[in-house]
């Protein structure tokens, strides 16, 4: 699968950042973590998701956010 349809999923991983429930929260977590594994350019635009989330005025998206911004860096 090529970086931009990977990009792609960036904007449905970011309208479930603030879904509460532990499956919905550690899917979200789980997949930008591992999209920014796939290359530095994709780690670059996880860490700059990641920061997007962790304005949402939710406490899922913040922890969310939290995590993965600690575990790209």
């Amino acid at each position: 699968m090529s970086n931009e349809r990977v990009v792609a999923f960036f904007t449905v991983i970011q309208c479930e950042a603030t879904d509460d429930r532990n499956f919905a929260k550690k899917a979200v977590n789980w997949a930008l973590r591992n999209i920014g594994k796939r290359s530095q350019g994709l780690n670059q635009a996880d860490i700059e998701v990641a920061e997007e989330i962790g304005k949402i005025d939710s406490k899922a998206a913040r922890r969310i956010a939290s995590n993965v911004l600690r575990a790209d860096r």
